[in-house]
């Protein structure tokens, strides 16, 4: 499959119709190109360019491609902006970037998200310690992209603008051929180094960014503690007098289809690494509050702990750094303006959902495999959650798996049996993918009681026997983490036959890819495989394993540092059947009609084979 194919556009500046004119005339001369990104200012910088920007805005001309921006102020931006964020579409959890208008997309504060089987990291706004809604980041931005350093995978592209106005990253140019360095451009030593410590810590593939007025292709230079190399480009404004270069085109491979050995490729001018080296320094016992207090978001980096930390006696203001919660300790140690709190660190350490610790609510849905309640002593990542009936039941009333659950999603349930029942899956890989769900609040189907498994496997057979009259094969994974709650993984995806000869390869070339081998089981039958299975299976560690349609097993055990993606089975399939745009099942959403639709017809088709019919 051909690696997607990106514009990357510098300052627009309200500028549409230029912009629009020279995609088309780039996209029919070299295209076709699947998106736009825009870094630097996107709205008008004086009156006179508003009509030319909302008549594409208000739908009167069109852009023709998707078109991703940030840099969201300048004249017009917060009446647009207001209007795209009550949207009702816009509402939630949404990385990938609120809707505008036909092909336009705003990213919002920071976050990261995936195009096209790229992974995009974003920073929009200019930095702004006075929260204004639009326009600006703010401290909170800046610690969710530390966070998202320490998250499994390679960050393709990383789209931001300087700290400060006029500013790239502190060190851009330190160790570059300085005859390609364009004329005017210095690292001032007074500029902030923020910008240059997020991309040190998030190593991005691509570092992209606007508002100098200038184009810089800077060599690619060496990332520390990482294999690949990072290319920063520089991009000028749309339309600008000096006809420096505003728009460029890349076609980057993912990441994460590369090989170990494609992606430690450096090139013959590589150079060092040009930014400074932060020193890690041991958190103390007096954290600074934070600087102040940014407005209220519906993104899920959000450190607003106003309503759950009442109980230690915090204030409204008081922010958790989720470097300090996850891994003990933080780099920025008594530069940080979060609190590194031990007692968060310990409920994150018994399995809860940072989130939840932090709001006392969690919006990431049906992907969280966290706890979503306070842990008492001795409750670890994958206990059985032995505790008080009350507790159970505010589990289960969490739990978006648990049928006794107000957020079940009972609609998409198609068969219901003692120990186990099925659901379609929201956000399917393919229409009819199947879900096998413990009835009990249990984290993984593999420390369910033996007996169990007599339904489990009856359930996969019926699946089997199903599929084979579409002239399909079926295959099962479960993903199970170590911090999980609510085994909801045994996942059934149909696929063709014809390409079911061809899924053995695709995993074993896939766990090369990320540097392991799998471990092999062959049984006789789907009991003694589970049996075997069982006996691999340690709850210290996180595990995955897959069931192949010819009965073969293939499982993995991750280890404690080891970075495993947690969509790994449903990745490795989309590439399969030639739909990357679908490993992400955010990217697969249905209306609540389309889903009942969907399972009401699964249902009568299923019917004769459902075992508990």
């Amino acid at each position: 499959m051909a690696p997607p194919r990106i514009l990357l556009c510098g300052d627009v500046f309200g500028r549409l119709n230029q912009l629009v004119k020279r995609i088309l005339s780039v996209n029919k001369s070299a295209g076709p190109f699947d998106a736009v990104l825009c870094v630097g200012q996107f709205f008008p910088d004086s009156p006179e360019k508003l009509q030319e920007f909302m008549d594409c805005i208000e739908g009167r001309s069109q852009i023709p491609l998707p078109t991703y921006f940030i840099g969201d102020y300048g004249i017009g931006a917060p009446k647009v902006l207001l209007a795209a964020s009550r949207d009702s579409a816009n509402l939630g959890f949404k990385m990938d970037g609120l809707r505008i208008c036909d092909n336009l997309y705003w990213l919002k504060g920071s976050g990261k998200f995936t195009l096209h089987g790229l992974y995009v990291a974003y920073i929009s706004g200019r930095q702004s310690l006075h929260g204004q809604q639009f326009g600006t980041y703010s401290q909170d931005d800046v610690d969710a992209l530390r966070a998202l350093a320490d998250e499994p995978g390679i960050v393709d592209l990383f789209l931001t603008y300087p700290y400060t106005t006029n500013e790239w990253p502190s060190g851009v140019t330190k160790g570059a051929v300085t005859s390609n360095i364009p004329p005017g451009i210095s690292d001032s030593s007074g500029s902030d180094s923020t910008i240059s410590e997020l991309v040190g810590e998030i190593k991005p593939r691509y570092h992209i960014a606007g508002t100098k007025g200038i184009f810089y292709d800077r060599e690619p230079y060496s990332n520390l503690d990482a294999v690949h190399v990072t290319r920063f480009l520089g991009l000028a404004p749309v339309g600008n007098k000096d006809k420096q270069k505003f728009i460029h085109a890349i076609s980057p491979i993912p990441a994460s289809t590369m090989s170990s050995a494609e992606i430690s490729m450096k090139p013959p001018n590589t150079t060092l690494f040009p930014y400074k080296v932060i020193e890690e320094t041991a958190p103390t016992n007096q954290e600074t509050k934070r600087l102040s207090d940014s407005v209220s978001d519906t993104q899920y980096w959000r450190y607003d702990v106003s309503q759950k930390r009442q109980k230690h006696g915090a204030g409204d203001g008081d922010k958790l750094c989720f470097k300090f919660v996850s891994s003990g300790s933080c780099p920025r140690g008594e530069k940080c303006n979060f609190l590194h709190d031990t007692e968060a660190r310990e409920q994150y350490m018994r399995g809860v959902c940072f989130d939840f610790i932090n709001k006392g609510k969690c919006e990431r849905g049906p992907d969280c495999n966290f706890k979503h309640s306070l842990q008492d002593e001795g409750e670890g990542f994958v206990s059985r959650r032995s505790g008080s009936q009350n507790a159970k039941s505010s589990r289960s009333k969490n739990c978006w798996f648990c049928l006794s659950s107000p957020e079940v999603e009972s609609h998409l349930v198609i068969s219901l049996g003692e120990s186990y029942y099925c659901a379609l899956a929201k956000g399917p890989l393919v229409e009819d993918q199947v879900l096998i769900i413990p009835v009990e609040h249990s984290p993984n189907t593999l420390s369910f009681p033996s007996e169990s498994e007599t339904e489990l496997v009856r359930f996969q057979k019926s699946l089997k026997m199903y599929f084979k009259t579409q002239v399909k094969e079926v295959v099962f994974f479960e993903w199970i983490f170590k911090h999980g709650t609510h085994a909801n993984i045994q996942r059934a995806v149909p696929i063709p036959l014809s390409r079911a000869s061809a899924v053995k390869q695709i995993f074993i070339l896939a766990a090369e890819k990320m540097g392991f081998q799998f471990v092999t089981i062959r049984s006789g039958n789907d009991f003694e495989g589970r049996k075997l299975l069982r006996a691999q299976f340690d709850d210290k560690f996180s595990f995955f394993y897959v069931e192949l349609p010819d009965g073969t097993i293939l499982s993995h055990a991750i280890e404690e540092n080891e970075k495993f993606p947690a969509q790994f089975g449903r990745e490795v399939l989309a590439g399969l059947l030639n739909m990357a745009d679908r490993a992400d099942w955010r990217n697969c959403k249905q209306s609540k009609e389309d889903e009942m639709k969907v399972a009401e017809n699964f249902k009568n088709q299923f019917k004769k084979f459902d075992p508990n019919q």
